[in-house]
């Protein structure tokens, strides 16, 4: 994807970029690659495949979910800043929260966010599973977003309790996401959620199959969740 089809295809779903945000999304291909040589970030380097498969990908989140507005987001395992970052690029009024377990990985978003010239963004180096807990951030997000971390039954419960009564999680799938959506549907009623919507598209160019899965809040999740560090991923609900 050459960045005037990028520009041109957002255009055309409404998101329209200044020469500013185009700019943003040039230094964060470049910053991106550099940072690619010292520390493994994305295998995904070659400049069209880059806009494509991140930054494209990323931001049709908001092609289905309404991301104007001052909403505080978290990203749960955005390792170089997908979905969130290119969202924020695109909706600057936003106020984003990343976590991340590894902190070579925030250090790369604290460099990203001085050069991109961000502002309202913070990054935290922690366990999804123990930021869940944290009473400073559970339940306070509005929207919560996650792009092929795990399986949708554990995704649900590193995300949900992050997640504020009546707010949205987002999640971003590729393929055979019925398969999980049926077998993630116990763990998002358990967690106080209730499925909402899902929007199949693909991806342009390469034409592969991409998800986005809208869970509304209902209710507050229980306090045991999210369980202990690995327990999710070993047991999930189900």
């Amino acid at each position: 994807m050459k960045t005037e089809e990028f520009h041109g295809m957002l255009q055309e779903k409404g998101i329209n970029l200044s020469p500013e945000q185009m700019s943003q999304f040039e230094t964060y291909f470049h910053t991106l690659v550099e940072w690619n040589e010292k520390m493994n970030l994305t295998a995904i380097t070659d400049k069209p495949e880059v806009y494509l498969k991140h930054f494209y990908d990323s931001v049709s989140a908001a092609f289905y979910y309404d991301f104007s507005g001052p909403l505080h987001i978290c990203d749960v395992g955005a390792g170089a800043g997908f979905p969130s970052i290119p969202i924020k690029i695109a909706f600057p009024e936003l106020h984003v929260t990343i976590v991340d377990s590894l902190n070579k990985r925030i250090t790369f978003l604290e460099h990203l966010a001085k050069e991109l010239k961000l502002e309202n963004v913070r990054f935290i180096h922690d366990r999804a599973e123990t930021f869940g807990q944290n009473k400073d951030h559970r339940e306070s997000y509005d929207v919560v977003t996650a792009r092929a971390v795990a399986r949708l039954s554990v995704l649900s419960e590193l995300c949900m309790p992050l997640v504020k009564v009546g707010g949205n999680f987002v999640a971003m799938k590729a393929a055979n996401a019925k398969d999980e959506i049926e077998a993630g549907k116990k763990a998002v009623t358990t967690l106080g959620g209730k499925m909402k919507e899902v929007h199949s598209f693909t991806l342009p160019i390469e034409e592969s199959e991409r998800n986005i899965i809208i869970i509304n809040k209902e209710k507050p999740t229980p306090k045991k969740f999210p369980r202990k560090p690995g327990v999710p991923n070993k047991t999930p609900i189900e």
